[in-house]
C-alpha cells in the first residue's frame, strides 16, 4: 500500500469504533483487535480520532497523574481507582477519544510515516481516504519490522 520504497509494508484493515459506543465496549474492541488503539468514526463513518490504551488509562486515572514526575508515593491499590472510575465504562467513547488527527492519506510515503511515528510518538497511524473514511491503519511495529528486514537485507548483500 505504501507509495514509498518499502513495498512489503501493508495496511491493516481494522474494526472501527462508533463515537456513540460506550467506553466498556470500545475497550473490548481494542483488546480483541490486539492493537494499541482503533480509529473512532462518526455516524457518517468519517474519521474523528483514535481510542486505545493511552486514552483508556487517561479515563481511569486523575488528570494530574500525567503531570507528575513520579507517582511512587501513591499507594499500589489499583482496584480503588477502578472502582472509583467504573462509571466511565458507561460514558461515550467520544469523551476520551484523541482527536488530534494524526493520520495519512492513501498516497502516504515512507518518509511521512517515519516522521509521524518519530514526531508524534504514536503506535498506529490511520489511513484516510478522500472522503474522510478510514481505509485501515499502519502500526509502528509493522513499519519497524519492514525497515529492519530491509536494513538487514542491505547489510548482508
Amino acid at each position: 500500500m505504501s507509495t514509498g520504497d518499502l513495498g512489503t509494508l501493508t495496511m491493516r484493515k481494522v474494526p472501527l469504533i462508533s463515537n456513540a459506543e460506550k467506553v466498556r465496549g470500545a475497550v473490548q474492541r481494542v483488546v480483541a483487535s490486539e492493537l494499541p488503539a482503533l480509529p473512532v468514526v462518526g455516524p457518517d463513518n468519517k474519521y474523528l480520532g483514535i481510542f486505545g490504551e493511552r486514552e483508556f488509562i487517561s479515563a481511569l486515572f486523575p488528570g494530574y497523574v500525567g503531570e507528575l514526575r513520579s507517582a511512587r508515593f501513591v499507594p499500589k491499590q489499583i482496584d480503588a481507582y477502578l472502582e472509583k472510575k467504573a462509571a466511565c465504562g458507561e460514558e461515550s467513547v467520544l469523551k476520551y477519544t484523541n482527536t488530534e488527527h494524526i493520520d495519512v492519506s492513501e498516497s502516504f510515503s515512507d518518509m511521512q510515516l517515519a516522521e509521524t511515528f518519530i514526531h508524534h510518538r504514536v503506535l498506529i497511524i490511520p489511513v484516510i481516504n478522500g472522503t474522510g473514511g478510514v481505509e485501515g491503519v499502519i502500526t509502528r511495529s509493522d513499519f519497524f519490522k519492514v525497515l529492519a528486514e530491509r536494513f538487514n537485507e542491505m547489510l548482508y548483500r
